[in-house]
């Protein structure tokens, strides 16, 4: 039975397994689960994550969440190139430092500025709240900054001297609130410089792909309505 992967495009994380998949010529069967539709909140996928969330992976019986630990699983399993995931063990830890601080450093700020920027106003009818959007990209830019001024002042990539996980996370990530109008590279030289590398490694074909799903997720919402409470992350800022 063929891996497979239970994905909402919209998704950054998701977006980060399905353009390792591909890159890496890993065989899989795409299980799109529309976040908009309340798919993730079915029975049937109930069964595949309890949680209700996606990222997840199904290999024959063994069922696995989070997109980092699917990262790794498929690094591992497939024996993904060791740029990505290096073997040595001090640059692999540095991959790991950074998978392991991006989450509420990279991704929660992230995810709300793109949530006041496009999702809030498209459900409530309502313009962008300018006071709100601006506290909220006040929030990344302590990473935005470390990234710049630190991290990429040493090295051409965030966790070693060539492209990795650390690197494909934080741009699925960072493109989400720039593909909807808010550039979080423009103030950053140094990390306006990584993203091209990146695009640049990642090939021709992929940088449009974030850009154009971030665009249109919710264009096929049933009815334009969010099956459920928007996400607190954001009510709370």
């Amino acid at each position: 039975m063929p891996l497979e992967l239970f994905l909402d495009l919209y998704s950054p994380p998701c977006r980060a397994i399905y353009i390792f998949a591909r890159k890496n010529g890993i065989p899989f069967e795409l299980r799109s689960v529309e976040l908009g539709r309340g798919e993730h909140l079915k029975p049937e996928f109930l069964k595949v994550n309890p949680l209700g969330k996606v990222p997840a992976l199904k290999d024959g019986d063994f069922l696995l969440a989070e997109s980092v630990a699917i990262l790794l699983y498929l690094s591992r399993k497939y024996h993904a190139a060791a740029h990505w995931y290096p073997p040595e063990l001090q640059a692999c830890a540095r991959v790991d430092e950074y998978l392991a601080w991006q989450h509420t450093a990279v991704q929660l700020p992230a995810t709300n500025v793109y949530l006041c920027k496009s999702l809030l106003p498209y459900f409530s009818g309502q313009s962008v709240d300018p006071v709100r959007l601006d506290r909220l990209l006040g929030k990344l830019k302590p990473a935005l900054q470390h990234l710049d001024r630190e991290v990429l002042a040493a090295k051409p990539f965030l966790a070693t001297e060539q492209l990795s996980l650390a690197d494909l996370m934080a741009f699925t990530e960072l493109m989400q609130p720039t593909a909807v109008g808010c550039d979080v590279f423009q103030d950053w030289p140094r990390l306006a410089a990584w993203r091209a590398r990146v695009e640049a490694g990642l090939g021709p074909e992929l940088p449009s792909w974030p850009r154009s799903w971030c665009r249109d997720c919710w264009s096929g919402s049933a009815e334009g309505v969010w099956p459920g409470p928007l996400p607190c992350t954001l009510l709370s800022q």
